[in-house]
């Protein structure tokens, strides 16, 4: 399993439900990753995505407690075990996590590979991705140049987990 997330400085992802920074180069690059693929998404976040509905062209997946929540066709599960049980259904490398905050922190030890937009701003943020890069699991595989856009400089950044993985059954 993938993540896929743009964190700001101090490793923040959002505030009131929105993302800090709309970067085009950094939407392609997440379109470009996650086409194709299963992503897995929180029901906040869900209902920030353009129209608050599945991304196109995607497998959506929505973790949410409501039992009665409408993803507009999109797979919904709510509970962690039945999250688990109904991933696997697909292969591993096919499956993107895409936030918020609480399915990182939930899937984060699910994940082997991790692509990090740093977004080199401050930003007013209410809500963190854990730091990796104190992650001594966690290894820098890959970065891009430093680009910019609108005076702002970014980088992709690529880990990976070098820990033994659960394999969810």
């Amino acid at each position: 399993m993938k993540l896929i997330v743009a964190v700001c400085e101090g490793w923040g992802i959002g505030k009131d439900g929105t993302q800090p920074f709309f970067i085009p180069e950094d939407l392609k690059y997440f379109k470009d990753k996650t086409l194709g693929k299963v992503v897995v998404v929180g029901r906040v976040t869900f209902l920030a995505l353009p129209g608050a509905a599945p991304l196109k062209g995607r497998t959506n997946i929505v973790l949410t407690r409501n039992k009665s929540f409408d993803a507009g066709g999109a797979a919904i599960c709510t509970s962690s075990e039945e999250l688990l049980q109904h991933l696997s259904n697909y292969s591993s490398d096919d499956i993107f996590v895409i936030g918020g905050r609480q399915i990182y922190d939930l899937l984060l030890p699910y994940c082997d590979t991790a692509y990090v937009t740093k977004i080199f701003a401050k930003a007013e943020t209410d809500c963190f991705f854990p730091n990796i890069d104190e992650m001594s699991n966690w290894q820098l595989h890959d970065k891009s140049d430093i680009k910019n856009h609108d005076g702002i400089n970014f980088c992709f950044y690529e880990y990976r987990n070098t820990s033994t993985q659960p394999r969810f059954t």
